[in-house]
């Protein structure tokens, strides 16, 4: 196996549309979505769709995504 290739995802929530919204500068993409989930799996499918021309040295199976979510912390419901 190829050395891993890390790519990170810096994600925040959006309360206005209720989505997340992520972004990796290093790959580019950029997507929004309703979950971290959804999200994660848009910018993996982008991110291997553009890897061959934003980094064709890098194998599909050695890459992998650190994704950093932000979100405002909210109080327990009582």
């Amino acid at each position: 196996m190829a050395k891993p290739t890390i790519f990170t995802i810096s994600a925040t929530w959006d309360d206005e549309a209720s989505v997340w919204s992520g972004h990796c500068d290093d790959i580019p993409a950029a997507a929004d979505a309703p979950s971290l989930d959804e999200l994660l799996a848009k910018i993996s499918a982008m991110t291997l769709d553009l890897l061959p021309d934003n980094h064709p040295g890098v194998e599909r199976g050695s890459v992998f995504l650190h994704l950093n979510a932000l979100r405002e912390a909210e109080p327990a419901a009582a």
